[in-house]
C-alpha cells in the first residue's frame, strides 16, 4: 500500500470483514487465514501455519525481517469473531454511514489487524523494512478464550522483545497497559432423584443445592476492588415432576490481580454442600491471568503516545482494561506488552459494531512509526 488514504484502508478493511469467520466455523476462519497469508506472502513474509487442534482453525504467523537482527516485535491479533456466517447479509452488512463503518468484526478486531498489516505493506512499498523483525501472529480462537492457541502464544512471546496487540482502543482512544484477569469455574451438584409428588421426601434436589451455592459465590463480589463474580449460566433437571438429580453452572469472574484470583480459587474449593446427601464438584475452566502494568510496558506506551501526538487522533491516555485479550498471556509472562492499539469505535459483539473511519489513517501511521522506530526494551 503505497499511499495511506482513508479510501484505501476502508477497502482493505472490507476485504477482511467480508470474509465472515466465527470461531466455531473452522473452514470460515481458515478462509480468513488464507486471505491474510496471501497478503503477508506479497510483502515477503516467511509463513508458518500451525494446523488447528481441538476443533479450531489454524494459527497463522508471518515473519518479516527487520533492519536489525535478533528478537523483534510480536504483532498479536485474532481473526475469529462472534458473529455467525450470514450476519453480513442480514443484520450487519458492511457499510459506511457518515463517519462510521459498520460490519462484523470491524471493531473487534479486524480493523486493528487490517491497519497493522497495511502499515507493513506501506513500509514494504516504500522499499524499507521495520527496524526490528516483526512476527505477525493471527489466532483462530480468541473469542473462545484461546484454548488451542495459548501455548503457542506464550512460546512466541518469550522469543520476542515486545508485543503489540491491535485490539480496539478504549474509551475513545486510550491504549491498554494492563488487563484484569478472567477466571472460569464449572460447578456441578448431584442429588437424588425422586417423584416430585409421590416420593418427594426421598429426593435430594441438585437445583436447590446449587441455588444456595450461587448466593455464596456471588457474595464474593467486591466492587471497591473491581472483583466481580458472576454465575452466568445454570441448567438442571429433566422433568417438572421429578426431584432434579443434577445441576450445572459456570462461574465467570473478573480478577484484577493474582490476589483476587487466589481468593476466588480458595473460596470455591472450600465450598461444601449444605445437604450432606448432595455431591458438589468444582472444576477450573479457561482463564486469562492478570496482566499488570510494568515500567517496560509504560515505556512502550510513552513512545506510542509521543508518536501519535501530532495527529488528529492522539492517544487520550492509558487504561487497565476489564475485558480480556491474548495480551493477558504475554503481559503475565513479563514480556513488555502494549495493547489497545487498534481502531476507535464501539458496539463490540452487537449489530451496531462500528469504527470511526477518521481513525484509520492516523492509527495506521502510528503502526508505521512504531515498526520503524521501536528499539528493544532496555
Amino acid at each position: 500500500m503505497l499511499e495511506l488514504t482513508e479510501a484505501a484502508l476502508l477497502a482493505a478493511l472490507r476485504g477482511w470483514v467480508e470474509i465472515e469467520s466465527p470461531t466455531q466455523d473452522v473452514a470460515a476462519v481458515n478462509r480468513m487465514a488464507d486471505h491474510v497469508e496471501a497478503k503477508l506472502r506479497a510483502i515477503g513474509a516467511r509463513i508458518e501455519r500451525i494446523p488447528g487442534t481441538d476443533g479450531y482453525a489454524d494459527i497463522l504467523i508471518g515473519r518479516i525481517a527487520g533492519e536489525e537482527p535478533g528478537p523483534g516485535l510480536l504483532l498479536l491479533g485474532h481473526i475469529d469473531t462472534v458473529h455467525p456466517v450470514g450476519t453480513l447479509a442480514t443484520k450487519l452488512p458492511f457499510r459506511v454511514e457518515g463517519d462510521r463503518a459498520y460490519g462484523p468484526g470491524t471493531y473487534d478486531m479486524k480493523g486493528g489487524n487490517a491497519m497493522a498489516l497495511a502499515a507493513l505493506e506501506h513500509i514494504h512499498a516504500q522499499g524499507r523494512r521495520p527496524r526490528l523483525p516483526v512476527s505477525f501472529m493471527m489466532i483462530p480462537d480468541e473469542e473462545a478464550g484461546s484454548p488451542s492457541s495459548r501455548a503457542a502464544i506464550e512460546a512466541e512471546a518469550l522469543r520476542h522483545a515486545a508485543v503489540l496487540v491491535p485490539e480496539p482502543s478504549g474509551e475513545g482512544g486510550r491504549l491498554t497497559v494492563g488487563r484484569h484477569g478472567i477466571a472460569r469455574y464449572h460447578l456441578r451438584t448431584i442429588g437424588r432423584p425422586a417423584h416430585a409428588g409421590a416420593t418427594h421426601a426421598e429426593g435430594r434436589s441438585a437445583i436447590r443445592e446449587m441455588a444456595r451455592q450461587v448466593l455464596a459465590i456471588e457474595a464474593l463480589t467486591d466492587y471497591a476492588r473491581n472483583f466481580y463474580v458472576n454465575i452466568g449460566t445454570i441448567s438442571g433437571g429433566t422433568h417438572e415432576n421429578m426431584v432434579p438429580v443434577e445441576c450445572r453452572a459456570i462461574c465467570y469472574a473478573l480478577v484484577p490481580t493474582a490476589v483476587e484470583a487466589a481468593e476466588l480459587r480458595d473460596a470455591l474449593f472450600a465450598l461444601r454442600p449444605h445437604d450432606p446427601d448432595v455431591v458438589l464438584e468444582v472444576v477450573p475452566g479457561l482463564s486469562r491471568p492478570p496482566f499488570a502494568k510494568t515500567p517496560a510496558g509504560q515505556a512502550l506506551y510513552d513512545q506510542a503516545k509521543a508518536l501519535a501526538a501530532d495527529g488528529p487522533f492522539p492517544v487520550l491516555g492509558e487504561r487497565v482494561a476489564g475485558g480480556g485479550s491474548d495480551g493477558n498471556f504475554t503481559g503475565a509472562l513479563g514480556v513488555p506488552t502494549l495493547d489497545g492499539l487498534g481502531v476507535i469505535g464501539g458496539g463490540p459483539h452487537s449489530f451496531e459494531e462500528h469504527i470511526l473511519t477518521g481513525c484509520l489513517v492516523p492509527r495506521t501511521r502510528l503502526f508505521v512509526r512504531l515498526f520503524e522506530t521501536l528499539e528493544r526494551p532496555g
